[in-house]
């Protein structure tokens, strides 16, 4: 178990350092926006280019922030029993669900979506807006996005059957969002 579990720390790592990534991402996107806004009002001046620099980065925060957001449980759940069964239950359905939904799911989806990658990269394409940019880097955003979610569901799955085997604790605790 000594050797998943630090396995499941470099995957931690991994993905603390990609969530850093996303946190800058927001930082650019908003830059990028109140820039491209600034120059759009005092100059009557605009690229597509600037708007597509914004989606990118969007799309960053998005696929490479879920993977960090799931490290540090707080993902949305759909809390119909979570809540109302024992933390040792709670174990249970997180070893469930990563084993049977969220690790099969993000590997199908990275597999599915690197040809679309894939395809854009060799052939150089570039956006049909005028001033557009290329887009493979944001189509690698989600074969790398959703291995990072499985990758991270992985880890997740070691710590949880680590806890059910009392060898670590984990904290299921979730506050359910105010709404």
């Amino acid at each position: 178990m000594g050797g998943l579990l630090a396995f499941s720390r470099v995957i931690d790592g991994l993905n603390e350092r990609f969530g850093r990534v996303a946190d800058y991402c927001v930082l650019f996107a908003c830059l990028v926006s109140a820039g491209n806004a600034t120059v759009r009002y005092l100059f009557s001046y605009s690229t597509n280019g600037l708007l597509e620099i914004q989606w990118y980065l969007f799309g960053a925060v998005v696929l490479l922030g879920a993977p960090y957001t799931l490290k540090r449980n707080e993902h949305v759940r759909v809390d119909l029993l979570y809540m109302a069964v024992s933390p040792r239950a709670r174990l249970w359905i997180d070893t469930l669900g990563f084993a049977l939904i969220l690790i099969p799911a993000g590997l199908y989806l990275a597999w599915l979506s690197f040809p679309f990658f894939w395809q854009s990269f060799l052939s150089d394409e570039v956006s049909q807006n005028a001033g557009g940019l290329i887009l493979w880097p944001a189509k690698l955003l989600l074969p790398l996005g959703f291995a990072l979610l499985a990758v991270q569901g992985i880890s997740e799955l070691i710590k949880r059957v680590a806890a059910l085997c009392g060898a670590i604790e984990v904290t299921t605790d979730y506050e359910k969002p105010l709404q």
